[in-house]
C-alpha cells in the first residue's frame, strides 16, 4: 500500500514539474516576445497608413524588423484592448520592446508632422516618376539614376522581393525597376532617401502581385513579363475591358508573328512622352528593343515595362479576353476601336481622321 502512495507522490510529482516548467517556458517565450529586437539604437521611420487593419500594421512591424512575433503581437492587442492605433508617420526604434511600439503608436501626440505626401499617377513613366520625386524633395537626378544602374543594390532588391528577377539587370533596358513602382499615393519622411521611396513603392507592387502570384506561378509567364504587358495596356485603354481586349489582340499577334504595333512603346523606345509631340517617321521606323511597329519586332514583345501599371493592367495582363481581333485604335479621346481585318482596321482610321480623332505623324 505504501509503495503505491509513493508511486502515485512520485507521479504527481512529475507532473507538477512539467506543469511549473511549462509555466516558466511560456513566461520566458512572452518576455522573449515583448522584448526589443536588438540592444543597439537602429531608428526606423514608421508609416501607419489611414484604413489599414490590425493584421497589416503587425505586418508592416515585423516586415520592418521591430517585433519578434506576428501572432504574439497580435495576442498582445487583443489581451491589452488595443483598439486605438492612429494613422501617421511614427519614429520608432528597433531597441523598443512591443509594449512601447504600441504605447506610441495609439497616441497622437507622438506623430511625426514634417512628413510629406507624394502622389505617383498610374502609368507614369520612370522619367515621369524622377520629376515627381525631385519637384517634391531633395534628391536629384543623380541620386536617383545612379540607384537604378547599381547593380549590387538592385541584387540587394531581388532577395528581399520575390518578383524581382534578373531580368531587371538586363543592360538593355532603360531604367531598371521601370514597372515595378507601384503608382499610388505616399507618406514620406520629409528628408527621406531614393532608396526609401523605392522600398514604399516595392512594398505596395508586393501587396498588389501577391493577389496574383499562385496563377503566374502556375503559368508559361512571368512577373516581368506581365508587367511588360500591362504597362502597354495601362497606356493603350482606359478601362479594365478595352486593357483585357488589347491584351487579346496582342497575344493574336505574337501567335501570328506580327509586330504588337503599339504607338505608345514607339515613343518610349524614342524616349518622347505621350502628348510632347508627334513622332518622326524616322522613330516610327527605327529598329529598338521597346518598338514594336517595325516588322523586325514581329513575334515579340519590348524588352522590359514601358510605364508602371495599375492594378487594373495588371489584372488585364493576367486574365486577358480571347478575341478575334487583330487590330485596334484609340481616338484623342481615349475610345478603343478594334478590328478583325486590316481592311475593316484602315476604314476605321479614315473615319477617325475625317472627324478630326486621328493623332498625325509628322
Amino acid at each position: 500500500m505504501a509503495k503505491r502512495v509513493k508511486k502515485k507522490r512520485k507521479i504527481f510529482k512529475f507532473f507538477a514539474f512539467l506543469i511549473v516548467m511549462g509555466v516558466l517556458a511560456g513566461i520566458g517565450l512572452c518576455i522573449y516576445c515583448v522584448s526589443p529586437i536588438t540592444k543597439d539604437s537602429e531608428r526606423v521611420s514608421f508609416n501607419v497608413e489611414a484604413g489599414s487593419s490590425t493584421t497589416k500594421i503587425v505586418n508592416e512591424l515585423k516586415k520592418d524588423n521591430l517585433i519578434r512575433s506576428r501572432k504574439f503581437a497580435l495576442l498582445f492587442i487583443k489581451i491589452n484592448n488595443i483598439d486605438t492605433i492612429k494613422a501617421g508617420q511614427y519614429d520608432l526604434d528597433r531597441n523598443m520592446g512591443l509594449r512601447e511600439i504600441f504605447s506610441i503608436i495609439t497616441d497622437t501626440k507622438h506623430i511625426k508632422h514634417d512628413s510629406i505626401t507624394i502622389t505617383f499617377p498610374e502609368g507614369k513613366n520612370m522619367r515621369g516618376i524622377v520629376k515627381i520625386i525631385t519637384e517634391n524633395t531633395k534628391i536629384t537626378e543623380n541620386d536617383i539614376y545612379n540607384t537604378l544602374n547599381d547593380k549590387e543594390y538592385l541584387k540587394s532588391l531581388m532577395e528581399d522581393y520575390w518578383f524581382l528577377s534578373d531580368s531587371i539587370l538586363d543592360s538593355r533596358i532603360y531604367y531598371s525597376l521601370e514597372g515595378y513602382l507601384y503608382p499610388d499615393t505616399y507618406e514620406f519622411d520629409k528628408d527621406v532617401d531614393i532608396k526609401g521611396i523605392f522600398k514604399k513603392m516595392l512594398d505596395r507592387e508586393g501587396e498588389i502581385l501577391d493577389k496574383y502570384k499562385t496563377t503566374i506561378d502556375s503559368s508559361n509567364t512571368t512577373v516581368h513579363k506581365v508587367l511588360t504587358m500591362a504597362s502597354i495596356a495601362e497606356l493603350e485603354g482606359k478601362t479594365l475591358e478595352d486593357r483585357k481586349n488589347i491584351i487579346g489582340v496582342f497575344y493574336n499577334r505574337l501567335n501570328n508573328h506580327l509586330p504588337l504595333g503599339s504607338d505608345v512603346t514607339t515613343y518610349y523606345a524614342a524616349k518622347v512622352d505621350m502628348g510632347e509631340r508627334d513622332l518622326y517617321q524616322a522613330e516610327i521606323d527605327q529598329h529598338n528593343n521597346y518598338n514594336t511597329r517595325p516588322m523586325s519586332s514581329a513575334g515579340y514583345i519590348p524588352i522590359g515595362p514601358i510605364s508602371n501599371p495599375s492594378d487594373s493592367a495588371i489584372n488585364a495582363a493576367i486574365n486577358y479576353n480571347k478575341n478575334d481581333y487583330f487590330y485596334f485604335v484609340a481616338d484623342k479621346n481615349g475610345k478603343v476601336y478594334f478590328s478583325k481585318t486590316d481592311a475593316e482596321h484602315i476604314s476605321t482610321i479614315q473615319k477617325l481622321k475625317k472627324e478630326g480623332l486621328w493623332f498625325n505623324y509628322d
